[in-house]
């Protein structure tokens, strides 16, 4: 049989008791334990996922192989840091940290000392992005609406590094060119960041993406388009679907000279996607799906829209 990888979390809030969960799931995985600042929040996860509760993230060092950061964007730096430093694979979740600096130095750290470090771009391991991507071949213009509730969490950052940053590595992953110019707009409402924000990203290629993202609403909606110079291509996120219009010939004369296609493939949980290919880097020793460079990326397109904004 092939060693298990030992596992731990950091951060046992919304999303890193999901992690705790996946990681005591996966054949590839030990989880060993869980850590968390609250003991009560700590020792719950830890005992619903049968490991050990740590009150400080120091003592996983020594015991953990593979970590996952999920706290506040303003630790990431600092536990991060501490555990690669120490030979540790690390998964911090998005954004990587709250300066470009630091993301900079998380990548040096695990580079001189072998650890994987991947960032947590969930969509990246969404089935239909995947699945999609066999699609697109020269965006042109993309249309992007990512709306959802006051969340009543991660508070500490605006709308534009909370949730926008999701679809800006999607973007960047999609549409092989550079920014040239950003026009942002956003505002606070029930927070002291902004809370709701629209940006326009014209890139080198002469492609433009326009993007919207709100924690505000009433609704959920997370939607993305893609067209080009053929086909447009409408993805759902949260239902894992898309479709695919595009011409059957040069000239359209009639809605029957478009072609609609609707792939089929399996739907799986993102999260567990995301975290079986952490696995799979540390036990190949291959570079992440979404490495500390895509991180960095995505982190400063955030910046440099929030700064418009």
């Amino acid at each position: 049989m092939k060693k298990k990888v030992k596992t731990a979390v950091v951060g046992t809030g919304h999303l890193g008791r999901h992690h705790a969960r996946i990681y005591s799931e996966l054949k590839d995985s030990e989880l060993i334990g869980v850590c968390d600042t609250d003991p009560r929040a700590g020792r719950k996860v830890a005992s619903a996922t049968g490991s050990e509760y740590y009150s400080d993230f120091r003592d996983l060092i020594g015991a953990a192989e593979a970590v996952s950061v999920a706290t506040p964007t303003e630790t990431h730096f600092e536990v991060a840091a501490a555990l690669l430093e120490n030979g540790i694979h690390v998964l911090v979740e998005k954004p990587i940290t709250n300066s470009p600096g630091d993301a900079a130095k998380l990548i040096k750290i695990a580079e001189k000392n072998s650890s994987i470090l991947q960032v947590g771009h969930i969509e990246r391991f969404n089935s239909a992005v995947r699945k999609a991507a066999e699609y697109i071949n020269d965006p042109r213009f993309i249309e992007v609406n990512r709306i959802s509730r006051f969340p009543q969490r991660s508070l500490d950052i605006g709308v534009v590094l909370d949730l926008m940053i999701h679809d800006i590595d999607i973007i960047l992953s999609f549409v092989d060119s550079s920014v040239k110019k950003i026009e942002s707009v956003g505002a606070p409402v029930f927070s002291d960041k902004e809370d709701i924000a629209n940006c326009r990203l014209l890139f080198e290629n002469g492609c433009v993406a326009n993007i919207t993202a709100s924690r505000i609403s009433y609704k959920s909606e997370r939607k993305f388009r893609v067209f080009e110079k053929d086909r447009y291509i409408s993805l759902d996120y949260e239902k894992q679907d898309f479709v695919v219009y595009k011409k059957k010939k040069e000239k359209i004369n009639s809605p029957g000279d478009v072609k609609r296609i609707k792939p089929s493939f399996r739907k799986k949980e993102p999260l567990k996607e995301e975290l079986e290919s952490f696995l799979q880097s540390i036990k190949t020793k291959t570079p992440p799906t979404v490495s500390g460079a895509h991180g960095l990326s995505a982190l400063k397109l955030a910046l440099k829209i929030t700064e418009k904004i």
